[in-house]
């Protein structure tokens, strides 16, 4: 039997994506073991994060500055803007250091059986920036699920009377892939997104 306030870290450290229950207990565990160490930096770095995070005005990212430090930066292409559905995806994309340019962050995906709709997202801040003349290509980052498709093609629909080309990622065999390990659905998009060598 733990105390209380080890019990509420536990329950706690279990809401977090990935953490159930016995991983939650094992890492409550692991910082109240590593006080000094682990436990008062996070909590203090959570604090400050807590304080001091919050939601970029322009694109919809979580920096301690608004607008964010890639919106700021002016090395990056004003002409290439890029549509995820959330932060996450938006960090997915920076990690990869491929993509120049600045971001719009819908906050979810259209999602009927949830009760999303497009009020719900930040499609409407979008249509206003895609008329910027600046912005010469739209690309929509989002998952390759329904929902995910299903939002792209009404973003696509909503930006058509835009000036601006609207793209999408590429969907397939991903790099390393083999064929015997993917799923129908990936073999007949990478099929379909087939390009001339």
């Amino acid at each position: 039997m733990v105390g209380p306030e080890i019990e509420r870290l536990i329950q706690l450290l279990s809401r977090l994506p990935g953490l159930g229950p016995r991983s939650a207990r094992r890492a409550a565990l692991r910082l109240v073991e590593k006080r000094e160490s682990l436990l008062v930096p996070l909590a203090q770095a959570m604090a400050d994060a807590a304080a001091r995070v919050r939601t970029c005005s322009v694109c919809g990212n979580f920096d301690t500055i608004d607008p964010c430090a890639i919106c700021a930066d002016h090395r990056r292409d004003p002409s290439m803007l890029c549509v995820v559905e959330d932060v996450a995806g938006l960090w997915a994309m920076e990690r990869t250091g491929s993509f120049k340019g600045r971001y719009a962050v819908l906050g979810g995906l259209l999602s009927a059986l949830d009760g999303v709709g497009p009020e719900d997202l930040g499609i409407e801040s979008l249509v206003a920036r895609a008329l910027d003349p600046a912005i010469t290509e739209i690309i929509l980052a989002t998952p390759a699920t329904v929902e995910g498709q299903t939002t792209a093609h009404y973003v696509a629909e909503r930006l058509a009377p835009c000036n601006v080309t609207v793209s999408g990622l590429a969907h397939g065999v991903p790099v390393g892939g083999e064929l015997d390990h993917l799923d129908d659905g990936t073999i007949t998009a990478a099929l379909r997104a087939r390009r001339v060598f």
